[in-house]
């Protein structure tokens, strides 16, 4: 893994043609899962990490960059990645036949399991500059035969699953542990520092709202006076990267802080509509079913049936 000169940075950022779709992945209640993705050819995306889970990632045969916060790695060979809460990521040309290997687990999980939590404070691998390691290929095997069996245990339910799952855990990050040193970073480029600026922003204020504290900031002007950026060139910047433009992104991750306020509190659709900015409960609603194509309430009732 090396670092990137200042000078090459802008232009490997622009020679990716294609928008940089924005994913949040979204997931039901769960504490812990584990599963396998293929990366398609010459793909990108930026990943706002949800708040409450930690991510594990172990990346084989994909050659491109890698951004997590405000740090930029050049990745050529299997790497392992341990990306904390809150924190946003985001991906560039990587080349068909790459694969990533997943652990997702949430805050409290890691609580629940005093061992895992202390293998995690004791080699600290979620903190900035040390989560993001290159591995050889006899290392990533290793790696991949424990990310299968967290896979094999990955049973909902299941007596005794998720203390297996949190016992390979400790195994991956024992052995990244001995990996050391971390790759350095380079530095990274204005224009997606402005993206990243932007997107933290906005999970800062769609996570942990409440009734007694909502959204504050709900429009293009807010979010570039904050991040002290005009709202025509915030807008420029992420139509260039993500094709999207400032309202369609805080219209997108409102719409998914509604879902997961739907499916994980008993909150009403009044507190949950003001939560999110919402004078009322019908402009809630009426916002909902243009974007998810259903109710609030009809939403709630079909994930739990």
């Amino acid at each position: 893994m090396t670092n990137i000169a200042r000078d090459k940075k802008i232009a490997l950022l622009t020679d990716v043609r294609m928008p940089t779709p924005v994913v949040r992945e979204y997931y039901k209640n769960w504490l812990i899962k584990a599963f396998t993705q293929q990366r398609a050819e010459t793909t990108g995306h930026i990943s706002p990490n949800r708040r409450d889970y930690y991510k594990v990632m172990l990346v084989t045969g994909a050659k491109g960059m890698f951004t997590m916060g405000m740090n930029i790695y050049q990745v050529d060979g299997p790497t392992l990645l341990f990306i904390p809460p809150a924190d946003i990521i985001s991906w560039q040309g990587f080349a068909h036949g790459s694969e990533a290997h997943y652990c997702l687990f949430k805050r409290k999980f890691a609580d629940s399991h005093p061992n895992l939590k202390a293998v995690m404070d004791k080699y600290g691998l979620f903190t900035t500059g040390k989560g993001v390691i290159k591995v050889d290929d006899n290392a990533a095997e290793s790696l991949a035969a424990l990310f299968l069996k967290m896979q094999e245990e990955d049973k909902p339910g299941e007596a005794f699953a998720e203390d297996a799952m949190q016992a390979y855990l400790q195994l991956i990050m024992i052995a990244a542990a001995k990996m050391m040193p971390y790759a350095d970073p380079g530095r990274l480029a204005d224009d997606y520092r402005h993206i990243h600026q932007f997107f933290n922003l906005l999970e800062k204020e769609a996570t942990d709202v409440n009734y007694v504290q909502p959204m504050r900031l709900k429009t293009a002007k807010e979010f570039a006076e904050s991040i002290a950026i005009t709202p025509n060139y915030l807008n420029t910047l992420l139509k260039k990267y993500t094709g999207q433009n400032v309202s369609a992104h805080i219209k997108s991750r409102i719409l998914d802080e509604g879902k997961a306020l739907l499916l994980q509190t008993d909150w009403t659709l009044q507190d949950i509509g003001y939560a999110l900015g919402f004078a009322d409960q019908p402009n809630f609603s009426s916002f909902f079913k243009k974007y998810a194509g259903i109710t609030p309430a009809a939403f709630r009732r079909q994930q739990d049936s």
